[in-house]
C-alpha cells in the first residue's frame, strides 16, 4: 500500500499475528502501524502540537496552556492558596473543595450502560470459538497482568458460584487481599469483579473498561476481517485481571464462565485447580454426556499444580484423574483426602463437622441449606488449605475457618427474600441443581404449602428442571424473564402442564405478576380450619429469574 510520501514498505503494511504476540510492537489502537522502523522520527509524536504552540510553547506552562502564565480564554490565572492537608487536584478552578462523585450514582450508572450497550454488541457468552489467542493477545498486550498474584481456578457444572464466594471469605479471613471473578451475574454486572469481598463500583467498572479498550481494538484488528472478535466475556475476563493487579491483590479466585481448557479464564496458570460436580449442562457444546464436559473442564489442571476434585460419577473422575496424571498435578479428592463428617440442620443453615487435608475442623456453622452446600464448603476448605501448603501436621486455625464460613453469603442461592409467607429464590437453571434445590427444600423446610415461580432459558432443559421440582410443589406458575434467550411461555406452559396437570398450573407473563399470583395461591384456602401460616413461594429455573427477583424485592447488588 502506497505510505503517501513515495515511498512503499510491505514492513510498513503487515497486520499484526495473533500467533506472534511480538508482532504488536509499534501498532496503535486501530491496528495501524503508528511508526516504520526505518524512519528515525515519528510524524504523529513529532508533528508540534497546535494547543501546545498556541499557548507558548515550552513557556506556556504545563500542558502548554495555563497555570504558570495567562490563561487564553479566561485571562490571568488567580493564584490558589490550598490548606496544608489538601492537594492541588483535590479543588476545583476557585481553589474550592471538589465534592467526590458517586462511584455508583446516576451519572457512574448511566456510563456503565453505555459500556455494557457497546459490550452487548459483542458475541454474548452462551458463543464461543475455541481459541485462547485473542485472549493471550490482549493480556500480552496489557502486560500480563494475571501473572501479577497467584490464583485459584474453578470449574464444574454446578456449585462453582458458592464455592468460589467461601474460598474468597477463607483466604480474606487469612488476611490476603483477595479478587474474585465470577459470572453470571444475578443482577448487576459489576457483581462479577469482586475486590475485598464487594462488587467493584460502576464507575471503578467504566474505567476498567476505558483502560482495556485500546488493546482490545488492536486484537479485534489484527485477525483481519474474516476473523472472530474478542467476545464479552473475553473482554470482561481481561478487565478482571487488570483489576486485580491494580489493586493490588494477593490472590484471586477466578471462576470459569463455560467449560474450562477453551475458557478465556484459562489463560492462567492456577496454583490450585478446583473441580466442582460435573454433570449435563450446555448440551449444545457438551451434549448429554458428563464425560464430554469433563474433559473440557479437566483443562484448568496445569503441570504443577493441586487438583481438588469434588465426588463425581466414576467416569467423570477417572477423566479428572487421568489429567492430573498427565500434568504431574497433586490430587486431594471428596470422600478420600477431605470431607464432610457430620451436618446438622440449624436454624438459618446448618453446624458442620469437615474433614480438611490438615485435620478435623469442627463446630462450623454455615448459613446455607442443603447437603450439596456443606459439600461445596468442604471443597472450598480443602482448596484453601491446599494453597497454604496444609497438610497432615499443618492445620488452618479453626476459630479463623469458623469466623469465615460464618460470614458467608449467596445471594440467591436459596436466599430468603421475604416472610410471612416466605419467599425463596434459587438460580438453580439445569436437573442437577433442580433435584439438589427439591432435596434441601424436602429435608430442611416444613412448608404447608409451597408455590414455585419458575422461568427457564430456551436452550435448557426445562422438563429435566421441573421433573425435579413436581414432588415438592404444590403449584407452579411458570413466567418468562427479560432475557431475549428465555423459553416462550406459552412452550413452558405445556411442559408443565404435561408434567403437574392442568390444574396446577398458572401462566403469568411477566415474572412480578408471577409472584404476586403465587403468594395469593399460598395465602388462599378452602378450608376455613386450615392455617395460613406454613406457606411459601420458591423463585427459580434460572440466573436471569432469581436476579430479577432479588431486584424485585429491594435487595442490593452483592
Amino acid at each position: 500500500m502506497p505510505r503517501g510520501d513515495g515511498r512503499d514498505s510491505e514492513e510498513f503494511a503487515e497486520s499484526p499475528d495473533l500467533a506472534d504476540l511480538d508482532s504488536f510492537a509499534g501498532v496503535d489502537e486501530l491496528g495501524a502501524r503508528a511508526h516504520d522502523p526505518s524512519d528515525d522520527t515519528d510524524p504523529d509524536l513529532d508533528a508540534p502540537d497546535a494547543a501546545y504552540q498556541a499557548g507558548g510553547g515550552a513557556g506556556g506552562g504545563i500542558g502548554g496552556i495555563g497555570q504558570l502564565g495567562d490563561n487564553l480564554a479566561l485571562g490571568p490565572v488567580p493564584d490558589l492558596v490550598t490548606p496544608d492537608d489538601m492537594e492541588l487536584h483535590e479543588l476545583d478552578d476557585q481553589g474550592d473543595d471538589l465534592a467526590p462523585a458517586d462511584p455508583n450514582g446516576q451519572q457512574a450508572r448511566r456510563e456503565l450502560l453505555a459500556v455494557e450497550a457497546e459490550l452487548n454488541l459483542r458475541w454474548p457468552e452462551t458463543k464461543i470459538e475455541p481459541s485462547l489467542a485473542r485472549i493471550a493477545a490482549l493480556v500480552n498486550l496489557m502486560g500480563e497482568p494475571h501473572r501479577g498474584y497467584p490464583v485459584l481456578h474453578v470449574a464444574g457444572t454446578n456449585g462453582k458460584g458458592s464455592t468460589t464466594r467461601m474460598i474468597d471469605a477463607l483466604l480474606t479471613r487469612m488476611g490476603l487481599r483477595v479478587g474474585r471473578y465470577t459470572s453470571p451475574h444475578l443482577q448487576l454486572v459489576t457483581e462479577r469483579i469482586a475486590l475485598d469481598g464487594a462488587p467493584v463500583s460502576a464507575a471503578a467498572y467504566v474505567d476498567l473498561y476505558r483502560d482495556v479498550a485500546p488493546y482490545v481494538t488492536m486484537v479485534d484488528n489484527a485477525g483481519g476481517p474474516d476473523a472472530v472478535p474478542m467476545s464479552k466475556f473475553e473482554v470482561l475476563t481481561g478487565m478482571a485481571f487488570a483489576a486485580f493487579a491494580d489493586a493490588p491483590v494477593e490472590a484471586a479466585v477466578v471462576e470459569t464462565g463455560l467449560g474450562g481448557s477453551w475458557d478465556a479464564t484459562n489463560v492462567v496458570d492456577g496454583e490450585v485447580a478446583v473441580i466442582t460436580p460435573i454433570g449435563v449442562d450446555h448440551v449444545e457444546y457438551f451434549g448429554g454426556d458428563p464425560a464430554k464436559a469433563a474433559v473440557e473442564k479437566a483443562g484448568i489442571i496445569k503441570p504443577g499444580s493441586v487438583a481438588v476434585i469434588a465426588e463425581q460419577e466414576p467416569e467423570v473422575l477417572k477423566i479428572l484423574l487421568e489429567r492430573a496424571v498427565e500434568v504431574d498435578a497433586s490430587v486431594a479428592r471428596a470422600g478420600s483426602e477431605f470431607g464432610v463428617l457430620e451436618r446438622e440442620i440449624a436454624v438459618g443453615g446448618q453446624m458442620l463437622k469437615l474433614q480438611g487435608l490438615g485435620g478435623v475442623y469442627d463446630e462450623i456453622f454455615l448459613p446455607l441449606h442443603g447437603a450439596h452446600q456443606a459439600a461445596n464448603a468442604a471443597l472450598a476448605l480443602a482448596a484453601v488449605e491446599a494453597f497454604f501448603g496444609a497438610g497432615k501436621d499443618k492445620q488452618l486455625v479453626v476459630e479463623a475457618v469458623r469466623e469465615a464460613f460464618a460470614e458467608v453469603e449467596t445471594p440467591g442461592r436459596l436466599e430468603r427474600v421475604r416472610a410471612a409467607p416466605t419467599v425463596l429464590l434459587d438460580a438453580a437453571h439445569n436437573p442437577h441443581g433442580a433435584k439438589a434445590l427439591a432435596t434441601t427444600v424436602a429435608e430442611e423446610f416444613a412448608f404447608r404449602r409451597l408455590v414455585a415461580v419458575v422461568g427457564v432459558m430456551a436452550e435448557k432443559d426445562a422438563r429435566g428442571i421441573l421433573d425435579a421440582l413436581e414432588p415438592v410443589v404444590s403449584e407452579i406458575v411458570v413466567t418468562k424473564n427479560s432475557s431475549p434467550r428465555a423459553m416462550p411461555l406459552d412452550e413452558l406452559n405445556d411442559i408443565a402442564i404435561s408434567i403437574f396437570g392442568e390444574d396446577r398450573v398458572v401462566a403469568e407473563a411477566s415474572l412480578d405478576a408471577a409472584i404476586e399470583t403465587a403468594i395469593g395461591l399460598v395465602e388462599q384456602s378452602d378450608d376455613p380450619e386450615e392455617p395460613l401460616a406454613g406457606g411459601g413461594v420458591l423463585v427459580t429455573g434460572s440466573v436471569v429469574t432469581a436476579g430479577e427477583a432479588r431486584t424485585l424485592f429491594g435487595k442490593e447488588p452483592a
